[in-house]
């Protein structure tokens, strides 16, 4: 099981940024997930047992990789993320492949983290030596048919040759993912829907390992 806590390294982050950032930047940092988090109901994305349709994901080398070839031999999971500069998701996806990925190897189950950023600009994988799949889900196509997708309600002006989601993302567009782990099982349905408004607050590796561990238990049940 893991020993650290993803969660405990966001507090940390947050604690910095009170001491660092100018007072406007960090309200509005605070403002946009605390709107995320009012805003958030779980009736509004995929539930648990529902049957997830077909997909498409890319990843950085150009392969295709499909729902079907994900779970052809067991169930899958699924951690959408927002973009490669995004500074929670590169705390987020090194913890996950020390405290996740291990045991998830182990059992044979894939483990695959999904952003929108175009396949050209994934490079958090290479960056931090990840020994998962980082995949694009273009157009958010994926994330938006799970309902779990958001485009912040107070959108910073942006100068002429400034940066801003978009660009970083290579789609153009404010929309991101909200931090979202999807265990999907080999018959396609969602067997465990975890989505975290706050992107600073996220599903720890103990509580996916836990699902992956009563998904075992009820297949050798009923074997």
């Amino acid at each position: 099981m893991a020993t650290e806590s993803l969660n405990a390294q966001f507090a940390a982050l947050h604690a910095y940024r009170e001491k660092e950032w100018p007072p406007e930047q960090l309200r509005r940092n605070v403002a946009q997930r605390e709107a995320l988090v009012r805003k958030y109901a779980a009736s509004d994305h995929v539930a648990e047992g529902e049957i997830v349709e077909p997909f498409e994901l890319i990843e950085a080398n150009r392969n295709v990789l499909t729902r079907d070839a994900l779970i052809e031999n067991g169930p899958a999971v699924l951690i959408f993320f927002r973009f490669s500069g995004c500074p929670a998701c590169n705390l987020a996806l090194p913890y996950y492949d020390r405290t996740l990925w291990p045991a998830l190897e182990e059992r044979g189950i894939r483990l695959v983290a999904v952003t929108p950023q175009v396949p050209e600009r994934l490079d958090i994988g290479e960056r931090h030596g990840l020994r998962f799949t980082v995949a694009s889900d273009p157009d958010n196509r994926l994330g938006r048919r799970l309902g779990i997708t958001f485009e912040p309600e107070e959108k910073p002006a942006v100068g002429p040759g400034g940066s801003w989601i978009g660009s970083s993302t290579g789609t153009g567009t404010w929309e991101l993912p909200q931090p979202t782990v999807l265990v999907l099982g080999q018959d396609a349905k969602a067997l465990f829907v975890d989505v975290s408004p706050d992107w600073l607050k996220r599903t720890e590796a103990d509580r996916i390992l836990e699902v992956i561990e009563t998904i075992g238990q009820a297949a050798a049940a009923h074997a």
